[in-house]
């Protein structure tokens, strides 16, 4: 008798565990997966999309792009294929904003240094101030980490549609002429696929954990479907 009832002891276990383990799937399989929008044209405040776009509901992309970073070394979209990152604009010279923001991307870097899927890109919105040099001297000031985050200067009017009709964070006004100013607080989550994920207030703090919330849903969603 004794040993029928410690059976029945091992049996009942056993049904737990297993009963556990498909309770366990069934939530799992039922629970919302968390995932993250992917930004269109038209889904952003029209005063921020060049008026030729705003009618883009799908297949927006970040363009193609040739720019110069802190070590006078050519970075192209290729730099960023297959990875994840995060995209600003600044000037080394800004009094207002940038320092907040480079901090705060700082602060990021260092959260990321070791993970190979995400970089960092920074661009200057005065090119012909920012010079080679004078990135290098920011970026050694700021400890920006050169395999991991990318301050890059060039061609004024490639920069600025860049940011009007690619990252859709600055208004229209100007053509990227010598008068022509952009200054945005904006940071912005792009995808291995060149799309936008998010858009972020590089000032604030509250949206900086929201970045890196959504830096981690974005990650998972390739862990789970590497295609995706």
């Amino acid at each position: 008798m004794r040993k029928f009832f410690s059976k029945l002891k091992y049996i009942g276990i056993a049904l737990f565990i297993v009963s556990s383990i498909i309770i366990y799937l069934f939530m799992n399989a039922v629970r919302p997966q968390k995932t993250l929008p992917v930004y269109q044209p038209s889904m952003v405040n029209f005063e921020l999309v060049d008026s030729t776009m705003q009618h883009i509901k799908k297949y927006h992309t970040i363009a193609d792009f040739a720019l110069t970073n802190q070590n006078g070394k050519l970075v192209t979209q290729k730099d960023y294929e297959d990875k994840i990152y995060i995209a600003d604009f600044f000037f080394t010279t800004c009094p207002t904003i940038c320092p907040i923001m480079t901090r705060n991307m700082a602060d990021i870097q260092n959260k990321i240094k070791d993970d190979d899927d995400v970089l960092l890109l920074s661009h200057s919105v005065t090119p012909e101030i920012d010079s080679v040099a004078q990135l290098k001297k920011y970026a050694v000031e700021q400890g920006v980490l050169d395999q991991k985050w990318n301050l890059v200067t060039g061609d004024k009017k490639q920069i600025y549609e860049l940011a009007r009709k690619s990252y859709l964070v600055v208004k229209t006004d100007g053509d990227g002429g010598p008068f022509d100013m952009i200054h945005t607080e904006n940071f912005i989550l792009i995808d291995k696929s060149r799309r936008i994920r998010g858009f972020y207030d590089g000032t604030n703090a509250e949206e900086m954990e929201q970045l890196m919330s959504d830096l981690e849903i974005l990650k998972t969603i390739y862990d789970d479907n590497p295609s995706h």
